[in-house]
C-alpha cells in the first residue's frame, strides 16, 4: 500500500473543509433550518477532498490510472511533450470523483512543463490542447517514456503538482491535485497493451490501464 502523510482527506481540502464547517457551525446557532444548506455545502467538501489510501499493483509492466473517473478516449497519437507517437488513454473526473493525482508508473522525472490556458469542458477533445495543463514526463527503469498531463476543467481552476525533474516516483504515489472536475492524459508507448476501453470507469492507483511490452 502506498504510504501517504495526509489519509482519508487531502491536505488541499483542510482550507476548505474547516471553512465550510465553521459557516455551517455558526449558521446552525443562528437558525437550525436555514444552516441545512450550508452542512450540505460542507458534506460536499468532505467527500470532494477524500483521499483514501490505494492497494498497489504489483504486475510486471503495468501502468496505473493517475485518476478515478471514466477513460473517454484511447488512440494513437502524437505525443507533443514526449515528441514522439504514442498510445493516449484519457481519464475525465467528475466533481464526484477523488481528485488526487497518483504515477501510474515507477521511474525519473525528465521534465515538467506547465502551459496557461482555457477552461473550458474537459470532456471535450480540444481541451487536451488548449486548456490550463501540467505535463510530466518521465522515463520508467527499462527506459521507455511515459507521458502524464494534469488538464483543467470548466470549474477546475487550480492545478496542484509537487515534483520536479530528477524526483523518482514509484507507481501509485501521489504527486499532485486537480480542484473541481478535470481530466487526466497518459501517453504511452506504441507497443503497450491497452487494458481498458472508452466508457470503462477506473480508479486511480488499482486499476490497470495497460502492460508494457
Amino acid at each position: 500500500m502506498n504510504s501517504y502523510p495526509h489519509p482519508i482527506i487531502a491536505r488541499e481540502g483542510w482550507p476548505f473543509l474547516a471553512i465550510s464547517v465553521a459557516l455551517a457551525v455558526a449558521a446552525t446557532l443562528w437558525c437550525a433550518v436555514w444552516s441545512i444548506p450550508l452542512w450540505v455545502i460542507a458534506l460536499f467538501v468532505l467527500q470532494f477532498f477524500r483521499d483514501p489510501p490505494r492497494e498497489v499493483p504489483q504486475d510486471a509492466g503495468a501502468v496505473l490510472s493517475p485518476a478515478d473517473g471514466r477513460v473517454i478516449k484511447v488512440e494513437r497519437t502524437q505525443d507533443p511533450y514526449g515528441q514522439r507517437e504514442a498510445i493516449l488513454i484519457s481519464v475525465f473526473m467528475n466533481v464526484f470523483n477523488v481528485h488526487s493525482n497518483r504515477s501510474p508508473v515507477d521511474g525519473k522525472v525528465e521534465r515538467v512543463q506547465y502551459f496557461p490556458g482555457k477552461f473550458v469542458n474537459a470532456d471535450l477533445d480540444k481541451a487536451s490542447s488548449e486548456n490550463e495543463r501540467n505535463a510530466v514526463v518521465l522515463t520508467t527503469n527499462d527506459g521507455r517514456t511515459v507521458t502524464f498531463v494534469q488538464v483543467a476543467g470548466l470549474i477546475a481552476r487550480r492545478i496542484l503538482c509537487y515534483i520536479k525533474p530528477g524526483d523518482v516516483l514509484a507507481r501509485g504515489q501521489r504527486y499532485g491535485f486537480i480542484r473541481f472536475g478535470s481530466r487526466v492524459d497518459v501517453y504511452l508507448p506504441l507497443g503497450a497493451n491497452v487494458k481498458v476501453s472508452i466508457g470503462d470507469r477506473v480508479s486511480a492507483t488499482t486499476t490497470i490501464l495497460a502492460i508494457l511490452r
